[in-house]
């Protein structure tokens, strides 16, 4: 019997501290891919009186805004609101912020991150045991995509005077303070169907102001940079539909606003697929997040930016467009209207930033709606100007001009396509698409002016099928992206003389941002799994020498130190006995392999 009650005391013991150690795990704020946070409270003190300590455990990547400045939108920084019987608390401490680039606003803005803890002094201490509920709301981000904007209480069970927490975890619905965020009115059957509390308005407006606000920024983005180059053209082509009769007038322009709204519910498309799979936030600007779909974008507008210099024509062959009639004239009319839409993504303004993200922490229909209504409002100018054609009268008569500025159009674009890959794109990769861009433009003019619909079929298919294969070719050979292997360092001399001091073999890769062959010896020789294998193996230091500049301390010691000349690719292998072995130029991987296999074991 007292065996028995020896383990049975034991058993309770061992469960009390599997609980004890759950509690300490806190609770999950935010998680997506490898990036998670978690929270738990504390007690604490601020200036020698008690304090509540909510502790932030999280990875190095995933962050909440610390100001409402520089927030996605206003009210999603990260707010804490403790409340508990008999206890008074002061307002929250912060910790210092840190910096974090956010390419959608191209500037730093204040994040915390990683692990972290938020002071709240108390003003009154209750005696024994209270039940502490902390309200935590925000928008927890990665450098790739914002999660939605939350709202979660954390309870525990406290006793400030004997320093102990007990019980942590999430607390019901019912026992939840008032949210610090006031939560926007819903109606009765968008309540119905909304179960989560994280998909509520951050802002007390209804949700008519926020279909108006999100028609002001559809219109706001016919004046941004990216949009002005083609509005001309848009007004041209309009003016040459104004000239049909009115019906058929009326018909073009709507089907360039319909191509305008089509953009924008593909987008809602889009961000309802990855809401529902990811729970992602999605605004116009994550798609320069992605660098495959960065390179899409900037190959579709050098293709549009040639149609502009009349490298290659848009137009149907005059067989297929008299059997057509009127409808291939609208495709291209609604085409063109995609076009300006897909140009407002790099150009996106707070405005319409801020309500495609409450959208996205709304219901499906209200979101899909907000987002058609920026289609609507960046339209609702071109189908004024098509109801009122004598708007249109104001504009100079077509001439020598309008094939001027749609040439100079052609250079814009190619001008933004520039931008949007500078910004969006690591330097390394960036050479690259750059690169395939001149010979996707040379494909392109292969296909429009090495033939045309006059030429024999025979040689017009032989001729495009061999640029669709130089293309192809290349894009395969370009655009893929090519990943460094973990452990390299950057050139240190220092970090060099330390590894061959204690015997430990080096391998210094001299190479430059502008030099092709050591893109191939890169990925021909760096990349292949044996090397990797066996510099791990023989425990070699790898050293990346940078050169591409003259002052680099790579390239000064590539001649002063190493004796050569200063060409690159160069490969030296600083070896045990203090002899090197020098690979230079393109050189196959068995060279290497062969030295790294005479090194001892690591």
């Amino acid at each position: 019997m007292n065996a028995n009650r020896h383990i049975l005391a034991c058993a309770v013991i061992v469960a009390c501290l599997g609980l004890t150690a759950f509690g300490a795990e806190g609770v999950e704020l935010a998680q997506v891919d490898d990036e998670q946070s978690r929270v738990h409270l504390d007690v604490s003190e601020v200036d020698g009186q008690p304090a509540l300590a909510v502790v932030f455990e999280g990875t190095d990547d995933l962050h909440y805004y610390a100001k409402p400045e520089t927030a996605a939108a206003p009210g999603f920084h990260l707010q804490v609101a403790p409340s508990a019987p008999g206890a008074t608390f002061g307002e929250p401490i912060f910790p210092d912020w840190k910096p974090f680039y956010d390419p959608a606003q191209e500037k730093d803005i204040e994040v915390y991150v990683g692990d972290f803890e938020v002071r709240v002094p108390l003003l009154s201490v209750p005696d024994g045991p209270v039940n502490v509920d902390v309200l935590i709301t925000g928008m927890a981000c990665t450098s790739q995509v914002c999660l939605r904007p939350f709202e979660k209480t954390v309870s525990a069970t406290i006793h400030f005077g004997a320093g102990t927490v007990e019980g942590q975890g999430v607390a019901q619905p019912a026992t939840a303070p008032q949210p610090a965020v006031v939560a926007a009115p819903q109606d009765a059957n968008e309540a119905s169907t909304d179960t989560s509390a994280s998909r509520q308005a951050v802002l007390p407006y209804s949700t008519a102001v926020y279909y108006l606000l999100a028609i002001l920024a559809g219109l706001s983005i016919n004046i941004m940079p990216c949009v002005l180059p083609v509005i001309p053209l848009i007004l041209l082509r309009l003016i040459d539909q104004a000239k049909q009769p009115g019906g058929n007038r009326i018909v073009s322009g709507a089907a360039f606003c319909v191509g305008v709204i089509l953009f924008f519910a593909a987008f809602a498309l889009i961000s309802a697929i990855v809401s529902l799979t990811t729970g992602a936030v999605l605004d116009l600007n994550s798609l320069f997040r992605y660098p495959t779909a960065v390179i899409v974008l900037f190959l579709a507008i050098v293709f549009f930016g040639l149609a502009m210099l009349d490298v290659i024509s848009l137009s149907l062959p005059s067989s297929v467009a008299s059997k057509q009639g009127a409808g291939s004239g609208l495709a291209g009319t609604a085409g063109m209207g995609f076009f300006a839409g897909v140009l407002s993504t790099p150009c996106s303004g707070a405005l319409l930033g801020f309500v495609l993200v409450w959208a996205q922490t709304q219901t499906l229909l209200v979101s899909s709606t907000a987002i058609t209504l920026m289609g609507v409002g960046m339209a609702i100018p071109y189908a004024v100007i098509v109801l009122v054609p004598s708007l249109l009268e104001r504009i100079p008569k077509p001439g020598t001009w309008m094939e001027i500025f749609k040439k100079s159009t052609g250079f814009l674009l190619f001008l933004i396509a520039a931008k949007l890959t500078l910004t969006a794109l690591p330097k390394d990769r960036l050479m690259n698409v750059l690169m395939y861009g001149i010979v996707f433009s040379f494909c392109v003019w292969m296909w429009g002016k090495w033939v045309g619909f006059g030429t024999a079929t025979g040689k017009r298919r032989l001729v495009r099928a061999i640029a669709l294969a130089i293309a192809i070719g290349s894009g395969l050979w370009l655009l893929p992206a090519i990943e460094t292997p973990e452990g390299w360092q950057d050139y240190d001399a220092h970090l060099v003389q330390q590894a061959t001091s204690q015997d430990r073999p080096v391998l210094l890769k001299f190479t430059a941002d502008w030099c092709t062959n050591c893109k191939i010896v890169e990925k021909k020789v760096f990349h292949d799994p044996n090397v990797i294998e066996l510099l791990e193996q023989k425990n070699v230091l790898t050293i990346k020498a940078d050169t591409t500049l003259n002052k680099y301390p790579a390239t000064v010691d590539l001649k002063q130190v190493y004796g050569e000349a200063g060409n690159v690719p160069v490969t030296i292998v600083l070896l045990p006995d203090n002899t090197q072995e020098k690979l230079r130029g393109i050189y196959k991987k068995e060279e290497l392999i062969k030295i790294l296999e005479g090194l001892p074991e690591g």
